[in-house]
């Protein structure tokens, strides 16, 4: 195998009180695909941070290719050798995939405007897809692609520097389907068979053993297991107990007992949206939990923002405790006691340069406010210390600014904004995207937890996700409602539902 291509001994960082990472020690060896894991708060986003040059390390020793190097920002990381394709990559919607490669990095022809080469930009565009060989047209812009050809275009930008060695992937098939999914990873051979070493972060277990050559575990701020995946098949090793440090119980927490369900809170009825869907309909009574299955273009994520008041209706009819209720706005949805835990916390469901403190109660400004709507503020911080204590926020901080936090932590401050609200209905959308198997456990067990006294919807593509914490169950396909023809869909039968647009055995 060689030297490691990467090498980092005894590297730690502090964050004021929190000890982030405690003398890690980590190895990266030449072409190998090393897999990151760690439930959200174990260090693994501190220290991806420190090799992209975005953190600098307080303590410990980098090498890249036996030389030691000191990174005070990402163009020190990148002309070292390492680049990093971000879990949302930053592209340009309306420019061409080699413009987005490119971009800050032109050509300029010559002329009093410094008009941009274009003919520059698509040759090296040609010199880089001839070496890497990714089955893709950069004549097309980003907004035109798909989501694994914009991963691809990523990749692509990230490895356009000189002599790149080290590629760090974060969460890079977090919104992809199963076949976009293999695709990237059909990428990532071609990467690793031209002598690539990648790190690849993912909360996503199953892929370990698909893509990775070996993986590393972080637990509290240190790197407690480095294993190959064919000693790990061969000793059946179990990566959520590794991750967790103690035996994983059920991931689901037990379901409504037949019968137990009360009131209905929601009544959904001949629910249309243009061609996004059209006539659907449904219950969900207090103590139960309806799970909506669809992949995208389904019109899950149209109908959530439907009921809350965020796209039109153009027919049909919302109830919420028997009264008619058609929220215009999410401000109308509010106040009728709806809430939306949004599929895109980033951009619908946090101000991410604000902290928890300022976003929790956005979801309930009466209750945060006194007379004359004078913000109460010791009521405030108290009730959102004590949220944050109940969706576990890691760290337990009301003043760091959202974008400072894991994936995973940032939808524990929406979940928190949830419980602010104490709203008669929840609807949840994507509720655990980029968030590891721990946190997985507490966010479904505070799922059901609020189904007690609301009624909760849970809209997914995960068919696992919603058949497991789901009471019932329906499909969406193609914008149309697919239901059992009696009871509940068995986990195949919605499957096939969401993927076909009927429930076959």
């Amino acid at each position: 195998m060689g030297a490691p291509v990467l090498l980092a001994s005894e590297v730690s960082k502090r964050f004021g009180p929190v000890k982030a990472l405690d003398k890690v020690e980590f190895h990266l060896d030449p072409g190998e695909v090393h897999a990151l894991l760690g439930i959200n708060g174990a260090g693994k986003s501190t220290f991806i941070k420190i090799l992209s040059g975005i953190v600098q390390k307080d303590s410990g020793t980098i090498t890249v290719a036996g030389q030691e190097v000191h990174f005070r920002a990402p163009e020190d990381a990148i002309r070292a050798g390492i680049a990093t394709v971000q879990q949302h990559p930053e592209l340009v919607p309306d420019m061409t995939g080699y413009e987005n490669i490119f971009l800050g990095r032109e050509t300029h022809g010559r002329g009093m405007l410094g008009r941009v080469d274009q003919r520059g930009l698509i040759a090296r565009a040609a010199a880089l897809l001839q070496r890497f060989a990714v089955p893709i047209d950069l004549s097309r812009t980003v907004a035109q692609m798909s989501a694994v050809e914009r991963e691809a275009v990523a990749i692509l930008q990230a490895l356009a520097a000189d002599d790149i060695r080290v590629l760090i992937l974060d969460e890079p098939t977090s919104t992809l389907t199963d076949v976009e999914r293999d695709d990237l990873f059909r990428l990532m051979n071609i990467l690793r068979d031209q002598g690539i070493s990648m790190i690849y972060i993912t909360h996503q277990l199953e892929e370990v053993f698909e893509i990775a050559d070996s993986f590393s575990v972080f637990r509290g701020g240190r790197c407690v297991a480095r294993m190959s995946i064919d000693d790990a098949r061969a000793q059946g090793v179990s990566l959520a107990t590794m991750m967790l440090g103690e035996a994983m119980g059920e991931v689901f927490p037990p379901k409504a007992a037949p019968g137990t369900a009360g009131e209905v809170i929601l009544s959904v009825r001949g629910l249309s949206s243009g061609l996004d869907f059209a006539d659907v309909q449904f219950d969900v009574r207090q103590g139960e939990i309806l799970g909506v299955f669809g992949l995208v273009g389904s019109g899950c994520d149209e109908l959530a923002k439907a009921i809350f008041g965020a796209q039109p209706a153009e027919r049909g009819q919302i109830l919420v405790n028997g009264e008619e209720v058609m929220p215009g706005s999410p401000r109308d949805a509010l106040a009728a006691g709806i809430f939306l835990v949004p599929g895109d916390r980033r951009t619908e469901g946090l101000a991410l340069t604000r902290t928890a403190l300022f976003n929790i109660p956005l979801a309930n400004l009466g209750r945060a406010s006194g007379k004359g709507w004078v913000l109460r503020r010791r009521r405030i911080r108290e009730d959102a210390q004590r949220m944050t204590a109940q969706v576990a926020l890691h760290p337990p901080s009301l003043t760091i600014p959202a974008s400072g936090y894991s994936g995973g932590n940032q939808q524990k401050i929406v979940l928190a904004k949830g419980l602010y609200a104490e709203a008669d209905v929840y609807i949840f959308v994507e509720p655990t995207v980029g968030v590891d198997i721990g946190a997985r456990a507490k966010i479904y067990a505070l799922i059901r937890e609020l189904a007690q006294s609301a009624a909760v919807i849970v809209m997914s593509s995960d068919c696992d996700e919603v058949h497991g914490i789901a009471d019932r169950t329906l499909a969406l396909h193609k914008g149309r409602q697919v239901e059992p023809a009696m009871g509940t869909f068995s986990r195949d039968q919605l499957l096939m539902g969401g993927i076909m647009g009927g429930a076959h055995p």
